[in-house]
């Protein structure tokens, strides 16, 4: 059915899609998608950022192109080989400012749209984030990373001046002094600074021993703006507690707008000046909780939450042009909507298929951006290609790219299927979904893939998977779905697991693994688990509970709950959050949700893999697991990813190697 609509709506012939053949891992470098669009305020145009990954670079390329959005003709703007971000359009649309590695560091670039020509504004020592305009055009401001001057606390006498001694101890005495993905942390801290849009001296407006930035608002007369900071003294006991400020740029002067326990940020000010919103919520230290839309009246003070009976969190949000109403974008059973949110009133939806951000695993994301009008551009989710761009206008909704139809002509991308379970738990429903092979026939028996999600508060949805779809694509049934924990269902749904992960999860897995094997096309004697961070602790869990699949691959996997609190870089977080105390304090209850505890139990053939250079789930957790697996005589392997984070996908050939790895894997023990 999917071929001959396919051939309906393209022309081609049902004898030229008949030679498409299953993706091939080299088809990674074939992927494109669109990431940050941004709606010009008349709504006639869409500059975006097209990503494509680059073969000999082995890394993303993204280059400016733009979208007219009555014609939706496409054309580049700029195409340098560079990584290009950020693109945000100055208040009267005449120019457009953008950041690019083009020179060999992130700068700020500026585009003047009536020449079309382009040129660097900055030459900063780090990489700016947070960009903004002021409104009269003359500024842009942004937050970077600022070195701080820490000296050495000791002196070693006898240095000769030409020596081979080794390098100086390095000497830490911050919380936080490792981050995944960044490795570990020179002393300084991020700070905002103003810089003349023609280019020239930033200027440093924040100061202090405190990270600033994020979404930076600015008042309707260019003197002010907004931002949020955690500047609490103690951020050992208040890792979550920022507010949001307002700064005055001829004195610089800082005042505090908001002030409860809890996240305040991503300020925004209406076009009239009146009202404040941001995004946040009330503390209560639990696993999950979520974000949820604020409105302060800067005259009289009030405060309204206008989302609290969504129970949803709220990813981003915009002010309509009329200042009376918000558009606010969240996932709702794993789908990305878009509703326009009145100040006062009832909410209406009005796009439901905003995502495609996430490209290696079906996670749930995208973005959008709103013209004074209203129309809105977004990120289109799908099942069978990467994020598109469209736009929805006056009710309707239309596809403005397709940037991956070559691929979806030459390769026969695997269909899916939504299906929900009921949880022999509690017989809450359990969403999930089924990626077919290629040729798949229901008559016959397949072998089975349970792929599980990490986080654990994070979605999956009905979104293109290039890892789960590779999997595929080598004759497997790939299983994925939404366990208790998940979220996009509602603040319950997700602390289910909280203080308790995992738990029941566990049974909400294998009641979707039944499932699915009842369907009648999965061979029972054939079922193969994995996943990855909050998956793979699952997926070593499921080994440890079961011995009813033929492998498992684990990546990167928590295996001691009681090692991983003490060495992952958010310790100070997830001390807090996940646990109702610290390590030495409840051992007993660290130990009881950690695989290691039930190592004893496993049978099952199980490989690992990690990341070498992972601060999130050290490879440390890999290695424990691999030695006590060594150690019982079980089939054991242990796959590391030199260079790699806990995003093993950022490299296009570490998003090969993954499910080439676990496929061969799952191949040994498979009939």
């Amino acid at each position: 059915m999917k071929t001959a609509v396919f051939a309906a709506i393209s022309g081609i012939s049902l004898s030229a899609i008949a030679t498409q053949q299953p993706l091939q891992y080299e088809d990674v470098f074939q992927l494109e998608f669109v990431s940050e669009p941004q709606i010009s305020s008349n709504g006639d145009q869409v500059v975006f950022v097209r990503n494509r990954f680059d073969q000999a670079l082995d890394k993303r390329i993204g280059s400016l192109w733009l979208s007219e959005t009555k014609t939706g003709q496409l054309r580049p703007l700029v195409s340098e080989q560079a990584d290009i971000s950020s693109p945000l359009w100055s208040e009267d649309g005449k120019k457009l400012a953008f950041i690019s590695s083009a020179s060999g560091k992130q700068q700020i670039h500026i585009r003047w749209m009536d020449n079309g020509q382009s040129g660097q504004v900055s030459h900063l020592p780090a990489t700016p984030t947070g960009l903004s305009w002021s409104p009269d055009g003359k500024w842009l401001a942004f937050s970077m990373f600022t070195p701080k001057k820490v000296a050495s606390p000791v002196t070693l006498p006898g240095k000769p001046e030409k020596n081979d001694w080794a390098k100086a101890p390095v000497y830490i005495d911050t919380m936080q002094y490792r981050a995944d993905g960044r490795g570990y942390l020179p002393a300084g801290y991020r700070h905002i600074y103003l810089m003349a849009a023609e280019g020239g001296t930033p200027i440093q407006l924040t100061s202090g021993d405190f990270d600033h930035g994020g979404e930076i608002s600015w008042q309707n007369d260019s003197k002010a703006f907004y931002f949020s900071a955690n500047r609490q003294s103690d951020k050992r006991a208040q890792a979550q507690n920022s507010e949001v400020y307002k700064l005055t740029i001829a004195d610089k002067n800082l005042t505090q707008v908001t002030d409860r326990f809890g996240p305040d940020h991503s300020p925004a000010l209406s076009s009239d000046g009146k009202w404040l919103a941001y995004l946040g919520y009330d503390d209560k230290k639990l696993a999950h909780q979520a974000d949820q839309l604020y409105v302060k009246n800067l005259q009289s003070g009030e405060v309204k939450a206008l989302t609290t009976d969504l129970d949803r969190a709220i990813d981003s949000f915009s002010w309509s042009g009329d200042s009376d109403a918000l558009y606010i974008q969240y996932d709702d059973e794993a789908q990305g909507k878009i509703a326009l949110q009145p100040l006062n009133g009832k909410r209406k939806v009005l796009v439901d298929q905003v995502g495609g951000s996430s490209y290696s695993r079906p996670y749930t994301g995208g973005s959008f951006t709103v013209s004074e009008d209203g129309d809105i551009a977004y990120t289109q989710m799908s099942t069978q290609a990467p994020a598109e761009l469209a736009l929805w206008q006056d009710g309707k909704k239309k596809q403005l790219t397709e940037l991956n139809k070559d691929l979806q002509l030459s390769r026969d991308i695997g269909e899916v299927e939504e299906f929900w379970v009921t949880s022999s738990v509690d017989q809450r429903k359990l969403q999930s979904w089924l990626i077919l092979p290629p040729n798949f026939d229901k008559t016959k028996k397949y072998p089975l893939i349970l792929e599980i999600h990490g986080g654990p508060h994070t979605a999956y949805g009905p979104v293109f998977a290039m890892e789960l779809q590779l999997m595929a694509a080598q004759g497997y049934v790939v299983l994925y779905t939404n366990p208790r924990g998940s979220t996009s269902y509602g603040m319950e749904f997700a602390n289910l697991i909280h203080h308790k992960f995992p738990s029941e999860d566990y049974n909400d897995l294998m009641d979707v693994v039944d499932a699915t094997v009842a369907k009648g096309f999965i061979d029972a004697e054939q079922l193969f688990v994995t996943g990855g961070s909050g998956g793979g602790l699952l997926t070593s869990w499921i080994v440890g509970h079961t011995d009813r699949f033929k492998a498992a691959v684990a990546v990167n996997p928590v295996i001691n709950w009681f090692s991983f609190v003490l060495n992952a870089d958010m310790y100070n977080y997830f001390s807090q959050y996940w646990f109702p105390g610290m390590p030495w304090e409840k051992p007993e209850h660290y130990l009881k949700y950690s695989p290691i505890s039930y190592v004893g139990n496993v049978k099952t053939p199980t490989m690992l893999m990690t990341g070498e250079s992972d601060h999130r789930t050290p490879i440390s957790e890999t290695e424990q697991f691999y030695q006590a697996l060594q150690l019982r005589g079980v089939e054991t392997a242990m796959v590391r990813i030199p260079g790699a984070s806990h995003g093993i996908h950022i490299r296009p050939s570490n998003m090969m190697a993954k499910p080439a790895y676990i496929t061969y894997w799952f191949n040994k023990y498979k009939k």
